[in-house]
């Protein structure tokens, strides 16, 4: 994989298929490789887009530093790799924590250099209180000191995990081989897991000023899907989408599902 250096010293791998433009940026979730957007490569890239998948620090092909284990960072690397690779006009679609990545920029950065948003199943705010009852399930004020020390708990809701078997086994036979996950157990992922449960984006995704689309599974194992319509509800530029029979892993459990969604949010080039 070719590899970027950011400004405070690591290097960071990534993928780049298709093209010439205009460019997508595909941002996995917490422990998850780029490899895990090949279903959303392959489909993107036969619409004729540019794609972008990209390792975060401490994941996949990337190196593994101990600093920068804070969303604030991802957000600066992933404006790093942008001029990186002298990118502008760039979609972003997040997965996960990936989309929390992608807020992370937008927050710190603005969207001058960006036409479009997409987080696929990640609640703009982890912790649940009477104004937002839509953040990770079991996950309040009073419960978020310590809640993700064991790596993230089984919440007992949702898609089982049975069903998700089929799926990985298409990835794998798709990749020839199991995706390299990382650790969650390392100091630097459970610190990195800490700051993501503690971070509130619906300033970012109410005020964004280019197109946004919140997709959502309908059976989520950590949150319900109205945080999508909810995210958006007072953003013009916003769209929510609900996929049914589909878990957290939207991207692997109903791959054509999500990339029709894209596509109809994005158009093609």
């Amino acid at each position: 994989m070719p590899t970027f250096v950011t400004d405070d010293g690591v290097t960071l791998a990534y993928t780049d298929t298709g093209g010439p433009n205009p460019a997508i940026v595909l941002i996995a979730g917490f422990c998850a490789p780029a490899t895990t957007w090949v279903f959303q490569q392959d489909a993107l890239v036969d619409a004729g887009y540019r794609v972008i998948a990209w390792d975060r620090r401490g994941h996949g092909e990337s190196a593994s530093p101990e600093h920068g284990a804070t969303m604030d960072r991802h957000g600066r690397d992933l404006h790093d790799l942008l001029d990186a690779l002298a990118l502008e006009n760039v979609a972003l679609i997040g997965g996960s924590m990936g989309a929390s990545t992608a807020w992370s920029y937008v927050e710190t950065y603005g969207t001058d250099r960006l036409r479009a948003v997409a987080s696929i199943d990640q609640t703009p705010k982890m912790v649940s209180d009477a104004d937002w009852p839509y953040g990770f399930h079991g996950l309040t004020e009073a419960t978020v000191d310590g809640f993700f020390d064991g790596g993230i708990p089984d919440t007992g809701r949702g898609r089982p995990t049975r069903k998700s078997v089929m799926p990985m086994a298409k990835l794998a036979l798709r990749l020839r081989g199991m995706p390299r996950m990382a650790s969650p157990a390392t100091a630097p992922m459970r610190a990195l897991l800490d700051d993501h449960a503690r971070r509130d984006w619906r300033t970012a995704v109410a005020g964004a000023d280019v197109p946004v689309l919140m997709l959502a599974a309908r059976d989520s194992q950590f949150w319900p899907a109205e945080h999508a319509a909810a995210a958006v509800a007072d953003n013009p530029l916003g769209r929510s989408v609900v996929i049914e029979d589909c878990g957290h892993a939207a991207n692997l459990d109903r791959p054509d599902a999500v990339n029709a969604a894209l596509l109809d949010f994005m158009g093609r080039p």
